[in-house]
């Protein structure tokens, strides 16, 4: 018989309350309100309060700027030249500030909604939801498309994708099938499972060694326990500053293979 049983009482066990994909499911915030609001469920309450962050960030940061930077300005400084010198300018190239206020507006949405994860309250990424990667993956998607036809041709960009020149012509039977598998079906599924899997995995992690502090700390402590409890505790505290790590990473993986993206559509001789 396993430890959780052993100290558990009144026949509950540590695994009764082990989380599971039931965190994830939230209800609508207005259990007893009208239909209408069935939509305004947490995770949505969470994309609407990053949507506004990152509004009213960008507006106190750059509505007036002074010469000499401060405060906000300061701030906001910084993390548009981050987005420009490390994503924009190395993916795109030249054409790269054209793209800042969608690369600016893209990573700092993503990294509230992930931060969410760990502010007290909201205490859930809203990128754990598949629904809210996969979108935005197809905004992605369907811009790299339109550009690629758009500065290609559909003929172009179709033979610049799948025949990329300089090869042996016998590899083109392997290659191509690949390259088309691999940028118009496989391309936009990676993009929006890579930020959903470590958001998922991220938050499941830490509300389990969470629990395990709850419960043998709060719930069910012994002398024996209290030894689990602790080390859930510290786990806890860990997993939370890894998980600000990786949710800060992911912002920044998702929007450099965006910009990626919008940069092999513009300039495909590279």
């Amino acid at each position: 018989m396993s430890a959780p049983r052993l100290l558990a009482a009144e026949g509950e066990t540590f695994q009764d309350h082990v989380p599971g994909l039931n965190i994830f499911d939230w209800p609508p915030l207005f259990e007893n309100g009208p239909a209408w609001l069935d939509w305004l469920t947490k995770p949505t309450l969470i994309v609407l309060l990053s949507a506004l962050a990152i509004i009213v960030f960008a507006w106190r940061a750059f509505r007036a700027p002074q010469l000499v930077p401060k405060g906000v300005q300061n701030v906001g400084e910084v993390a548009y030249l981050f987005v420009r010198d490390q994503v924009a300018r190395p993916m795109i190239g030249a054409d790269g500030d054209r793209w800042m206020p969608f690369l600016f507006s893209t990573f700092f949405f993503i990294l509230f909604m992930n931060l969410s994860g760990v502010i007290p309250v909201l205490q859930l990424p809203a990128t754990s939801h598949i629904a809210i990667p996969i979108v935005l993956a197809l905004v992605v998607y369907v811009m790299m498309l339109f550009l690629s036809i758009k500065h290609q041709g559909l003929v172009g960009y179709f033979k610049n994708m799948m025949f990329p020149p300089g090869l042996p012509g016998p590899i083109y039977v392997i290659l191509a099938p690949i390259e088309l598998l691999s940028n118009i079906i496989l391309r936009p599924f990676t993009h929006a499972v890579r930020l959903f899997a470590n958001m998922f995995a991220g938050h499941l992690l830490i509300a389990f060694f969470a629990s395990v502090a709850w419960w043998f700390l709060a719930e069910k402590l012994t002398v024996l326990g209290a030894g689990i409890g602790i080390v859930g505790f510290l786990m806890s505290i860990i997993m939370t500053a890894f998980e600000i790590f990786v949710q800060s990473l992911q912002a920044f993986i998702f929007t450099l293979l965006a910009a990626s993206y919008i940069g092999g559509a513009l300039h495909p001789e590279h």
